[in-house]
């Protein structure tokens, strides 16, 4: 079985290869704002071990049960890495079971938004490699910078890109190549602070000088609110607030969060305006 063939549908990869940063609830707002657009939504998880993305949905399918007006829900799958020990027929085995899910869902979806593990995994390779969007969230903090390049101490100065960056560039020269067509890199600024404003400046610079040596786009993402802890455990995004069957009430935070991700969807060339002819669970 091979790739060789390209999916209707669009793709949109959630990756980084650092945990924390956010993935699993960028992934979901994405695909709970497509579903809510009337647009048809896959979802995949590559991190089966972890399975964040797929709680997450196991959460909403078990509330959506318990309302009268249903939840739009995507149709999932886990795609989970190979227990083969030889690397060559892991490999074939993994691109394999990768190929049978794009062949599965790609004539009936709009989009298939691909969560991927906090870690350099062939399947996480090969989601990056047929992605027409990457959405790379991370934290706003020069911690986490480290995921996109090393900086020297100094004058914010670029020493090298990171090997997540080198994956990118490379996939993204690949898709070129191959089929002509560009993937559009964005990085999210997630989990901002409300409070270190010095912080905030210089990381901006120093993004704003990766993002033009590394061909991504820079966006803002969400600030750091508890509200996203809650929200997982019930299996919503911020859009599903304004049903009152949630049990969860709609405050001055949350109206702020949500803008936030409406200015993301923006940036994205998506939409956050809801389809009365939308699919529900």
């Amino acid at each position: 079985m091979t790739l060789t063939a390209r999916p209707r549908a669009r793709i949109v990869v959630v990756g980084n290869e650092k945990g924390g940063s956010g993935k699993s609830t960028i992934a979901m707002h994405l695909a709970v704002a497509l579903l809510r657009g009337g647009a048809r939504v896959a979802t995949f998880d590559l991190d089966a071990r972890q399975g964040t993305l797929s709680r997450f949905i196991d959460n909403r399918r078990r509330t959506a049960a318990a309302m009268k007006e249903p939840l739009p829900l995507p149709d999932h799958l886990v795609i989970a890495r190979s227990a083969a020990t030889d690397l060559e027929l892991a490999e074939m085995d993994e691109r394999g079971r990768f190929a049978a899910a794009l062949d599965a869902v790609s004539a009936e979806h709009d989009f298939i938004v691909i969560d991927t593990p906090g870690s350099d995994t062939f399947l996480s390779q090969l989601a990056h490699s047929h992605a027409d969007v990457i959405v790379t969230p991370m934290n706003d903090s020069f911690v986490d910078l480290d995921v996109l390049a090393q900086f020297d101490g100094e004058g914010l100065k670029v020493v090298r890109p990171s090997h997540y960056a080198v994956l990118v560039w490379e996939q993204k020269k690949q898709r070129a190549k191959r089929e002509r067509r560009a993937i559009d890199w964005i990085v999210l600024r997630n989990r901002l602070s409300h409070l270190d404003a010095r912080n905030k400046r210089l990381m901006g610079e120093a993004l704003g000088k990766l993002s033009r040596r590394l061909g991504f786009r820079l966006v803002g993402g969400f600030s750091e609110r508890v509200i996203f802890r809650e929200l997982f455990l019930k299996g919503l995004t911020l859009l599903d607030l304004r049903d009152s069957e949630t049990g969860v009430a709609l405050s001055l935070s949350h109206i702020a969060a949500r803008a936030e991700l409406v200015q993301l969807l923006a940036a994205m060339g998506l939409t956050a305006e809801p389809n009365p002819d939308a699919r529900t669970a």
